[in-house]
């Protein structure tokens, strides 16, 4: 079994910007496949006659998949750290897709995303990790390496299908196989310095676990805040990444493929957002970052509703760049306040980033059924409220000097 090392002796290595580079490189590939997915319900909408309903229990199957495996798989893997099981989750996804270019009725699409879930499952705690171990101290720089290769991915969907699947068809979907394959190729080497890493560590025996900067009471406080937030930023999200092209088709009438640019531009934001919230956090604090990424994003989700298509396009790219600044400053400040649980925690954090996506669009989906997409967004406009939570996080730099006092 392998042990688990402290914090101290991971922040004495020097940074391994390859390792950051291909994971997060690796990270792109895979999300960008999994981002075929929503970028498809307009195509599959029409091809296999689904409601909104239908589609948002396609969208739930595929995160709750991709959500519920994860915490698991992160438990295990903090006891058992298992090398090769990047490649595998890669594997899994390859064979989702191939099953959604043939899908020809609802359950079969049920299956292909469900598969493409599990893969997510796989790969995401045991690739945040790999990045924390390749930090050098440097943890929301890393986590903000990883993440922002899956933020552009997922913003690379969109195109794809508005380039390639809308003039090809649904059977140009597996041409996106050589993206896992690539992937695979490059998961091999890095799977090898993973495991060599972690040859070295048993060599060298274990080292104390790092302690928590906070009383187990404040853990569980502060464990619960941040998931409330992930929940206000993800519900939200989700409302734009499943139904934007919807919202931009029925209120401003434009095409298919126009809207498809603009979901794209506003995950192009996403992904900027994503990498200047971890070194920003490593520098200020993470508990700022927090607050002005929630809580900030208020104003212009409460005037998306009432803008046209020029001012809808400039808040949506507001809204991405500050709301997604959270997510790396999240998962590394819950990794603070359980040192010693990465895999847990990243798996848990992924987990419900995605699960409490695939809530919101399927609870989005059955609301628009019943009233309009202009109303879902009304409504959730209100979510980055929630934010106001982040008062109650401990300051866990003051927490630290305190111990060590």
């Amino acid at each position: 079994m392998a042990t688990i090392h402290s914090e101290r002796a991971v922040s004495t290595q020097q940074t391994v910007y390859f390792i950051l580079a291909s994971v997060g490189f690796c990270h792109l590939l895979n999300d960008s496949m999994q981002s075929l997915l929503p970028a498809t319900y307009p195509l599959f909408k029409t091809l296999l006659h689904l409601s909104f309903s239908q589609i948002g229990l396609i969208a739930l199957t595929y995160q709750l998949t991709a959500s519920l495996f994860q915490p698991v798989v992160g438990f295990y893997t903090d006891r058992r750290p298992k090398p090769f099981s990047l490649p595998i989750g890669i594997s899994f996804t390859l064979v989702g897709l191939l099953l959604l270019s043939l899908a020809s009725n609802f359950h079969m699409m049920l299956l292909s995303t469900g598969i493409v879930g599990m893969g997510s499952s796989i790969f995401h705690p045991e690739s945040s990790r790999l990045a924390r171990l390749a930090s050098g101290g440097q943890y929301g720089l890393a986590q903000s390496i990883f993440q922002v290769g899956g933020n552009v991915g997922s913003a690379a969907g969109p195109l794809l299908i508005a380039f390639i699947v809308l003039s090809r068809g649904q059977p140009s979907i597996a041409w996106f196989s050589i993206l896992a394959l690539a992937a695979i190729i490059v998961l091999l080497p890095v799977s090898l310095w993973y495991k060599g890493h972690l040859t070295s560590k048993a060599k060298t025996g274990a080292a104390r676990p790092a302690v928590s900067p906070v009383s187990p009471r404040k853990v569980h406080i502060s464990i619960a805040i941040l998931v409330a937030l992930l929940f206000s930023k993800y519900f939200y999200l989700s409302s734009i990444n499943n139904y934007l092209i919807f919202y931009l088709m029925s209120k401003f009438h434009v095409s298919v493929r126009l809207a498809q640019i603009h979901l794209f531009i506003f995950l192009a934001s996403v992904a900027v957002g994503t990498f200047v919230g971890g070194p920003v956090g490593d520098r200020i604090g993470r508990k700022y970052v927090i607050w002005v990424s929630i809580l900030g994003v208020l104003p212009f989700t409460l005037l998306l509703p009432h803008a046209n298509l020029f001012w809808t396009t400039i808040l949506t790219i507001v809204i991405g760049l500050v709301l997604a600044s959270a997510f790396a400053a999240i998962v590394v400040y819950a990794q603070e306040l359980l040192p010693g649980k990465i895999g847990m925690i990243s798996g848990l954090f992924f987990g419900l980033a995605f699960g409490i996506a695939g809530l919101g669009a399927a609870l989005f989906g059955r609301l628009a059924d019943a009233t309009s997409i202009d109303f879902v967004y009304r409504m959730c406009a209100y979510l980055p409220a929630i934010g106001l939570l982040t008062a109650f996080l401990p300051n866990l730099q003051e927490s630290r000097r305190r111990l060590k006092a």
